[in-house]
């Protein structure tokens, strides 16, 4: 199999602070890797790691066979890779409308029109402001706007973070849908239950490193495992 990413022995820092201490991991091309953790345990960190924002002092990362170690964000992106931030991160002054308008066009399936098909509650809110939009609102567009890039590999980082269950329900169908379009995700969540569900493989981080790795059905299924690796449970 192929792997979108692959990120060997990292080692991360925040001024004389160690945070990941030599994280190991891989996604495989068109499937879901989950990477699940209690508060604090790195995984922001890491995915700011791959994406160049903080880029690790020591280790590498390869996507789609280029390493990328030194690269810039922007340059990151570019080659394909979509990032939804924690926190959502939109323009809060612009409308829906200019939100989606602001991504770098690259070639692909991926256009405003199928965003809003993708996520009709959009369409309906294209002319208001990011600052009027609901949390859930916001999580999609943080998403629609990465998939304009059209990108290979998707980076997603907590998208069910303060969002009402109806909406995390309908943001997990999107992501899940997402594999069915052929493009490899990395979904950072604390919700165990919802990102074991869909994933195809999970690595759990604790403390800076990873202390689990494995097929996400297995763990699912060891309820008590769940609990001691994530502090939360993987039952409804």
């Amino acid at each position: 199999m192929n792997a979108a990413l692959v990120a060997d022995d990292l080692h991360t820092y925040y001024g004389e602070s160690h945070i990941l201490h030599g994280v190991s991991l891989e996604v495989e091309e068109g499937k879901i890797t989950a990477l699940l953790g209690r508060n604090g345990a790195g995984k922001t960190t890491t995915l700011r790691t791959l994406m160049g924002l903080t880029p690790a002092r020591r280790g590498r990362v390869t996507i789609f066979g280029t390493e990328t170690s030194r690269w810039p964000t922007f340059r990151i992106a570019a080659c394909g890779v979509g990032y939804v931030p924690e926190g959502r991160r939109i323009f809060a002054n612009l409308s829906v409308e200019e939100n989606l308008r602001v991504p770098l066009v690259r070639a692909g399936p991926w256009t405003i029109s199928r965003i809003y098909d993708l996520f009709p509650r959009l369409a309906e809110r294209k002319e208001s402001r990011g600052r009027q939009l609901s949390g859930g609102e916001q999580e999609m567009l943080s998403i629609g706007r990465a998939l304009l890039l059209n990108p290979r590999l998707l980076i997603l980082d907590e998208p069910s973070q303060g969002l009402a269950p109806l909406i995390v329900r309908e943001v997990f169908r999107v992501v899940s849908q997402m594999r069915d379009e052929g493009i490899s995700v990395l979904l950072v969540e604390q919700n165990a239950r919802m990102g074991l569900a869909i994933a195809d493989y999970a690595y759990v981080l604790n403390d800076g490193g990873i202390v689990y790795s494995g097929n996400s059905r297995n763990l699912a299924a060891d309820e008590e495992r769940v609990r001691a690796l994530t502090g939360v449970s993987a039952q409804a």
